[in-house]
């Protein structure tokens, strides 16, 4: 399963994240109940959600009117919010609602360069954002996509000027830039505010990864939540979920050429690089300059420890430089590890076999090395004889289904 948050006609705000997420299938009358319920702790609050249309797109929109009782700091609405208990919002669903409020306050402080002791939810209001965040959160849960990937598309932020405490402000507001500075983002397509510091909040929150392109995706169910305005462009999010033909993901790639390092350098080296966080390496026999011979190293890792892994290749090589090439999309299929009773003289071994499937086919199957490994040692039977018995032994029991 896989989940597509696309804000790139009208934008993103809190009610348009619900309106969608309630259009796609979310418990309608249980948000509302939540929303209303968490948010009369801050003020009065009344919450309907009707089908509406936007330039001929049927859509979900959530009216929420509120008053605020009075202003309120972030770190007293979040002490609020713990001792708030309702039977359908778990500890997921507030923890997650509590990392949006967070990243709306650390926006707010770094816009007016003070403190979160100090930031006070009044531009979006506390109870509006709390219904709106709460809502959104519930919903989420709710439809289980805080299990799957969730893609982002590009942010639309619309235009113009806007009215604020602190005078007119451009398009887009300052703490909506603020949280929106890692995330390609455009100008229009209309001269309103689309793109609001609460919509913002949740979309860098639910979102795994950002695209330019929809990803291969089948068997689709779509949802749109509509905006309060009516524009010349249908002002809808839309929100789509499916199956990937083939999971995908993103990996770096990092190489280095080695001239002058020995065999069992790289041997050592590469035990500390999976250590790094590796997910394979490989060493490559080549011809360097001058008819040396040599060797490249690579190594395939998650973004997210490509720093750490190319430190280790410097720090275990001496290598003076690595070759980082970033976010490289590769096709994946799912994997999964099922235990596997093989009798040997007798005795019964546990051994994992490794499946690789996409959807509910297996396409490869094998035993686990280092499981194998140690049946070979402690019985005396050949690793490849231990092997193919783990093997046999899992075919008899796929072929019974």
């Amino acid at each position: 399963m896989a989940v597509i948050l696309d804000p790139q006609n009208s934008g993103i705000s809190g009610n348009m994240v619900l309106g969608a997420l309630i259009d796609i299938g979310a418990d309608k009358e249980t948000a509302i109940d939540v929303m209303e319920y968490y948010a009369s702790y801050f003020g009065d609050i009344s919450v309907k959600i009707e089908k509406t249309q936007k330039s001929g797109i049927a859509a979900s929109y959530a009216a929420v009117e509120t008053t605020d009782k009075e202003t309120i700091k972030y770190k007293e609405l979040v002490e609020k919010l713990d001792k708030i208990k309702h039977e359908k919002v778990n500890e997921n669903v507030l923890n997650f609602s509590k990392k949006v409020f967070k990243t709306l306050a650390d926006a707010e402080s770094k816009v007016h360069g003070t403190t979160l002791d100090k930031v006070h939810f009044h531009e979006v209001g506390a109870a509006d954002a709390v219904a709106d965040i709460i809502g959104s959160a519930f919903c989420f849960y709710n439809l289980e996509f805080n299990r799957e990937k969730v893609y982002g598309m590009p942010v639309a932020l619309g235009g113009g000027r806007i009215k604020s405490e602190h005078g007119n402000l451009s398009v887009p507001a300052p703490a909506t830039l603020e949280i929106l500075k890692d995330v390609p983002v455009f100008g229009g397509p209309e001269k309103y505010e689309l793109t609001t510091p609460t919509g913002a909040a949740l979309y860098v929150n639910m979102v795994n990864e950002i695209c330019e392109f929809y990803p291969l995706i089948n068997n689709k169910k779509i949802g749109y939540g509509a905006g309060k305005l009516d524009l010349n462009v249908p002002n809808v999010l839309r929100v789509i979920s499916g199956h990937l033909g083939t999971p995908t993901d993103n990996v770096s790639i990092l190489e280095t050429n080695l001239d002058n390092v020995t065999g069992e350098i790289i041997g050592h080296t590469f035990d500390k690089l999976m250590e790094a966080g590796a997910l394979d390496v490989v060493v490559v026999p080549l011809l360097m300059k001058k008819n040396r011979p040599g060797n490249l190293l690579r190594v395939i890792s998650r973004p997210g420890d490509s720093n750490n892994v190319a430190e280790a290749i410097i720090r275990e090589t001496g290598t003076l430089g690595v070759r980082v090439l970033p976010y490289v999309h590769r096709n994946i299929v799912e994997r999964e590890i099922k235990p596997v009773t093989i009798c040997i003289d007798n005795k019964d071994y546990q051994i994992n076999v490794k499946i690789g499937k996409i959807g509910e086919d297996i396409i490869n199957y094998s035993p686990e090395f280092e499981d194998a490994k140690k049946i070979a040692d402690k019985t005396g039977v050949p690793l490849k004889d231990v092997m193919k018995k783990a093997n046999e032994t899992f075919k008899k029991l796929i072929d019974k289904y």
